[in-house]
């Protein structure tokens, strides 16, 4: 399977996870807290940041009511207009220069996920590395096609897309130009729970559609990150906060620079302890062998006694013979005395 490079960054099973800090609107309208933000980030090991690219206007209609009001009462947002909430949400564009340049300075991959085809021209002035289709977006042709004429690596999470829909989509993206393709599986609900983060569809999207495939997560915690490498994940996407407790549009199901810290090690825990298929002895375990149990002489034995289970025992260290051959010893005689504590070995039968 084809490997992808973002910029001096290789992405694939064969490589550790690929772990990109989402931004989003944690940052409060704050320039200072997005800066601060991006260093904490760089210091927790994540590879790249993440912005997100829109207006309110470019997003939704300015109506407060019907159903451009958000009602339902499991939603973090009820009680919201769509329009005042991507007012909140939204990272003004003339940041995103600074934002960038910033983060690269740090060694961080700084990209972002367009919401129109005027964020696709917006990003192309800032010759970002790649971009990100968002799961809301995943089925949105004309952006689809903006982005896939980039020619550069696409990341796309699948929330909510049906297998035809998906279809449909990576097939419009490499017919336009996307020669590099990320699918991340995705479940957009926020925050959303483990039972419907259905990870077995992590390798499946991969085999289907012969890319490289991962894992964009709104759960709590770093569970089913880790669970996901297990399967295979290239990418990992968390949303990033410096503190929950301030708050932040997403700051509920967002993680703090010590989480975020602790996400990296273990990933790359997890993707080092994948390995190979392997039996037998391995590295360190290796000194490990000579503290099996083995058969020894267990009294004092003088020549022609005969070997029974009350002078021979299967004991640890493994420095004598396996256990197995016990029986092959039970009844027969010995060759010459031998002292307790003696590893045995086939020399002490007298035939």
């Amino acid at each position: 399977m084809q490997h992808i490079k973002i910029l001096s960054h290789r992405i694939g099973t064969e490589e550790v996870p690929f772990v990109i800090a989402e931004l989003s609107g944690n940052h409060g309208q704050s320039l200072d807290t997005a800066m601060e933000m991006i260093k904490a980030a760089a210091a927790t090991g994540v590879q790249a940041i993440k912005l997100q690219t829109y207006t309110a206007d470019t997003m939704t209609l300015d109506v407060n009511h019907g159903e451009f009001m958000i009602n339902d009462d499991a939603n973090l947002w009820r009680g919201e207009s769509l329009h005042s909430l991507y007012q909140k949400a939204m990272t003004p564009w003339e940041w995103h220069k600074p934002l960038f340049d910033y983060a690269k300075s740090l060694g961080l991959v700084a990209f972002s996920s367009p919401f129109d085809v005027t964020a696709v021209e917006f990003l192309e002035t800032l010759d970002v590395p790649c971009y990100k289709v968002a799961s809301f977006e995943n089925t949105d042709h004309q952006l689809l096609t903006a982005v896939a004429r980039t020619g550069k690596p696409v990341i796309m999470s699948t929330g909510m897309a049906t297998e035809a829909e998906l279809t449909e989509s990576v097939e419009l993206l490499r017919r336009e130009g996307c020669e590099q393709l990320i699918l991340l599986k995705c479940t957009s609900h926020y925050p959303a729970d483990p039972v419907d983060a259905n990870l077995m569809t992590i390798p499946d999207l991969a085999q289907r559609f012969n890319c490289q495939s991962g894992l964009s997560d709104h759960t709590l915690g770093i569970g089913v990150s880790i669970a996901a490498v297990a399967l295979g994940a290239s990418v990992l996407e968390k949303h990033f906060v410096l503190d929950r407790t301030l708050g932040g549009v997403d700051a509920d199901f967002s993680m703090e620079p010590d989480e975020f810290a602790i996400l990296v090690q273990e990933s790359r825990r997890a993707h080092i302890a994948l390995g190979k298929v392997s039996y037998g002895p391995v590295g360190q375990e290796r000194e490990s062998v000579k503290f099996r149990r083995s058969l020894y002489v267990s009294q004092d034995m003088r020549q022609g006694e005969v070997f029974s289970s009350h002078n021979i025992r299967s004991v640890r260290p493994g420095l004598g013979l396996a256990p197995k051959h016990m029986a092959e010893f039970i009844g027969q005689s010995a060759k010459y005395d031998i002292n307790a504590g003696t590893a045995l070995n086939w020399d002490m039968l007298a035939k």
